[in-house]
């Protein structure tokens, strides 16, 4: 089968689509044959060899596509079924890939859809469920546009809370759509919350690790209520929680999004897509923040 690996650490040029054995699943896993598979910024932490020291590396930890083999004892899906989900080890970005946490693919959606859904709604249910957001808190999201925060706006609207959500302001009005208050970031952003919110808010989630872990400590009366997906460090020096998804993931978010898309009540972020042998320039893309959405290599 052909999938991306990379022998050397670098740049975009040191990823390659290469030949390797097919994979087979263990007991609880199904392979799928791949039609779509998700690029996410640890991709270029890992081939920079920020993250990850072991050579060669494959890549890619989302995909969907069509089950093609049964790992022993699984009897919640069959050969043909329409699935996405993760793969326990790298290697989603590939012909084939076997999936160790699985669901079925909402209706409504297409591959490349269904591919952009399971990082950003896994950490974002992640870090709601590390918050305990429930109906009536009040949230404020750092970074509420991205996929991850788009995906938390929406996510924590479903549990009836109040969101209040940074974008720029060309994205404030994709925010009113998802159900949040906008505001914009930067300087100033702690009183033009408290002029929608003058107690402040319950609880704080840091998706675009901007270097705000102080106002939003401030606006959250306290480190403990503010959670960061994207600071390693400001949360080492603020006493802010680092959500990892080592630590346990919130897997059970792949078989609750289906009915929330279904009912209209989640919107799947917009795709950019590129196919599998252009996996250089999806890495370039995605590096120099020229998209708006998610990252997606095709597979035919």
């Amino acid at each position: 089968m052909k999938a991306v690996r990379f022998q050397r650490f670098g740049g975009p040029e040191v990823l390659e689509v290469v030949e390797l054995p097919d994979p087979h699943p263990g007991p609880g896993q199904v392979r799928i044959a791949v039609r779509a598979a998700g690029v996410n910024p640890s991709d270029w932490k890992k081939r920079k060899g920020l993250m990850d020291q072991e050579l060669p590396q494959t890549m890619g930890h989302e995909a969907a596509g069509f089950v093609d083999e049964l790992g022993e004892g699984v009897t919640n899906a069959a050969v043909g079924d329409r699935v996405f989900g993760f793969c326990a080890e790298e290697g989603a970005q590939a012909e084939l890939a076997v999936l160790s946490y699985y669901a079925p693919i909402p209706p409504s959606l297409d591959f490349p859809e269904a591919a952009a859904l399971p990082a950003a709604i896994e950490t974002a249910t992640r870090a709601l469920d590390q918050l305990n957001v429930t109906n009536g808190s009040t949230l404020l999201i750092n970074g509420a546009s991205g996929s991850v925060g788009s995906a938390a706006v929406q996510l924590a609207v479903a549990r009836h809370a109040r969101v209040i959500g940074t974008a720029s302001p060309p994205n404030h009005e994709y925010l009113r759509s998802l159900g949040a208050e906008p505001v914009t970031y930067g300087e100033g952003l702690t009183d033009r919350v408290r002029a929608l919110t003058p107690r402040g808010v319950d609880l704080a989630l840091d998706v675009a690790g901007s270097g705000v872990l102080p106002e939003l400590i401030d606006l959250a009366d306290g480190p403990e209520n503010v959670i960061t997906v994207a600071d390693v460090g400001g949360a080492e020096k603020h006493g802010v929680r680092f959500s990892r998804g080592d630590t346990g993931r919130a897997l059970h978010s792949l078989s609750e999004i289906g009915d929330l898309i279904e009912s209209g009540r989640f919107s799947v972020p917009a795709t950019h897509t590129f196919p599998l042998t252009e996996v250089a320039k999806a890495h370039q893309a995605g590096e120099q923040g020229h998209t708006h959405g998610k990252l997606v290599l095709l597979i035919t």
